[in-house]
């Protein structure tokens, strides 16, 4: 039982790292070593002055949807965490643990509709740049986060508290 708590654990918080790092870090839309756009800033390293040069990102409200999506999944999956840990220590034996596994459900959706809605209109986010990049990989590491979270909300639906 032990082995399968700290998998479960493990993969949560496996999880969390990837959705924190898909979300705040600076590669979401790749256009050379240089320069790279994520869901916050838009930056160019400058080689004179060996220091990044960031700007807004778009004003689009799919720009923001995606913003609030990825926002909402980590917020999901760490209450779904705290919960997760306060149910095991507070749930009487042979519970399940239902609602921590429909917010980590809940936020495998919001990835899924966010990496969905950003994929779909990268065109209209970076209009002129759009031709020379690539996705990067924070858009990989949300795409791989979406399955993760939703195979980790059934592992919780399905899992009962032993002593």
């Amino acid at each position: 039982m032990s082995i399968l708590l700290f998998g479960v654990t493990g993969l949560h918080i496996i999880i969390l790292l990837l959705l924190l790092i898909a979300t705040l870090d600076k590669s979401w839309w790749v256009l050379s070593e240089d320069e790279s756009l994520n869901l916050w800033y838009d930056c160019l390293y400058n080689n004179n002055t060996e220091a990044w040069l960031c700007s807004s990102v778009s004003d689009s409200d799919w720009f923001h949807a995606v913003q609030g999506l990825m926002v909402l999944a980590v917020l999901f999956s760490s209450f779904s965490f705290i919960l997760f840990m306060w149910q095991l220590y507070t749930m009487a034996r042979g519970g399940l643990f239902y609602a921590t596994g429909l917010f980590q459900i809940l936020a495998s959706l919001s990835v899924f509709a966010g990496a969905v809605i950003y994929a779909s209109h990268v065109s209209e986010f970076h209009k002129s740049r759009q031709k020379d990049g690539y996705f990067g990989h924070c858009f990989v590491l949300a795409w791989v986060a979406f399955p993760l979270s939703m195979v980790s909300g059934i592992m919780y639906i399905h899992l009962r508290k032993r002593e």
